[in-house]
């Protein structure tokens, strides 16, 4: 009996020493999820609003009626309309972004879920193959061998705690089980979603595109029916000197403010860099033929051509930001103080990345170039302002200027 009894010991001590380790195996802190499905809905849920912002654009566009005295307005909200599209179009490569991290992270996750099914299975071999050794398979066996009651009774003890270990073996191999078809059923989810969602992103590459044709060509057409809209193009004009206006006072009133604080106020002598990656100038400072060829116009700033909407725009010296805003003529532009009476100013960018008050340094990225306001593709109009009057930033060797732009090539056209 006593043999028997340290038999039964042997057996219960067998069975807790693998349920030990198969809790150590399964037991182990899952990795922090880096990408869950909640990211994936809260950039749904935006997509949603910015089609609700969509909708409400187009109804306002399909009001204005399709002739010259609305042309402003109409430009005015397709370059909202466009800003709205390439927030859906950075909003859709997002959602892209998050697919592809989620599905690494559940083929990760599957791969650790099939491996851990393996290792509890093995647990359970073992577990069974150290039965098979000890001769106990049958509990019923286990029960009929008893020679008293008392050794019923310790038998019966062993084999509920066998029996206790036997479920829940089972039942974590149904889970891992479950698991692992849930991740199956995400990770197939996951991918349909992101197709979808490359599909989505190509059709917004190209109704953006479309948006932005439709734009460029309002101002084409204005420009070239000038006689028609001379009205339209005056106030623009008048629109433009005013912001420029603006811009100078504000120049002056940081510069006063900064010597009423004590700080020392610089002027910031020194050169300029070119703002824009690109050389290719399509119009100068002063008279130039109109877009549409009638008449000529006095032009206020410089265009630098031969950009996209994606160009980085660059500071051309350091200063504060003192506007940063948009406007029916200069569409998206930012105006930067480089001391008193000392500016200049980045017009038509596809959007701005800096705001009022802000310090740049020479050659930090504001914004990026477009073809918002008054304009008819894209490119960047660029004005340069020193002791209060505006200047020509070009060096075209014939009465050399240091400190401003050279190297450059003039359009035929210009």
């Amino acid at each position: 009996m006593r043999k028997q009894g340290k038999h039964m010991q042997r057996l219960l001590r067998s069975v807790l020493a693998l349920a030990l380790a198969l809790a150590m195996t399964t037991g182990a802190a899952a990795p922090v999820c880096a990408v869950t499905w909640a990211d994936v809905n809260a950039l749904k849920d935006e997509a949603n609003s910015l089609d609700a912002e969509k909708a409400e654009l187009q109804a306002q566009l399909d009001a204005l009626a399709d002739d010259k005295s609305q042309a402003v307005e109409r430009k005015q909200l397709l370059d909202q309309q466009i800003a709205n599209t390439e927030a859906q179009i950075s909003n859709v490569q997002a959602q892209i972004d998050e697919y592809a991290a989620l599905i690494t992270q559940t083929e990760e996750e599957l791969a650790e879920a099939e491996q851990q099914e393996e290792d509890q299975y093995e647990l359970f071999c073992r577990r069974v193959r150290s039965m098979e050794k000890q001769d106990e398979v049958s509990y019923w066996a286990v029960l009929f061998r008893a020679s008293s009651f008392t050794d019923l009774l310790g038998r019966l003890d062993a084999i509920n705690e066998v029996m206790k270990y036997d479920q829940r073996v089972i039942d974590d191999l149904k889970a891992l089980q479950a698991q692992i078809e849930e991740k199956k059923t995400t990770l197939e989810t996951s991918k349909t979603e992101s197709e979808a969602a490359r599909s989505t992103l190509e059709s917004k590459k190209s109704e953006l595109n479309t948006q932005r044709n439709e734009a460029n060509a309002i101002i084409r057409e204005l420009t070239a029916n000038e006689s028609e809209t001379e009205a339209v193009l005056a106030d623009l004009e008048a629109e433009q000197d005013a912001l420029w206006a603006e811009a100078q006072r504000l120049s002056d009133q940081l510069a006063a403010e900064q010597a009423a604080q004590g700080k020392p106020v610089q002027t910031n002598p020194g050169g300029y860099i070119w703002p824009v990656d690109s050389r290719y100038i399509t119009s100068t400072v002063g008279g130039r033929a109109s877009p549409g060829g009638i008449g000529s116009t006095n032009h206020k700033g410089t265009d630098i051509g031969r950009v996209g909407y994606t160009s980085s725009i660059y500071a051309a010296k350091s200063g504060t930001v003192i506007v940063s805003q948009y406007s029916s003529s200069y569409g998206n532009y930012v105006v930067i103080s480089h001391g008193s009476g000392n500016t200049t100013l980045y017009a038509h960018m596809s959007s701005r990345k800096v705001e009022v008050g802000q310090y740049v340094s020479q050659g930090e990225v504001i914004g990026i170039t477009g073809s918002t306001g008054n304009s008819t593709g894209p490119h960047l109009h660029f004005e340069v302002t020193e002791n209060g009057v505006r200047v020509n930033p070009l060096n075209d060797g014939a009465e050399p200027k240091m400190g401003y732009l050279t190297g450059y090539t003039l359009s035929s056209s210009a």
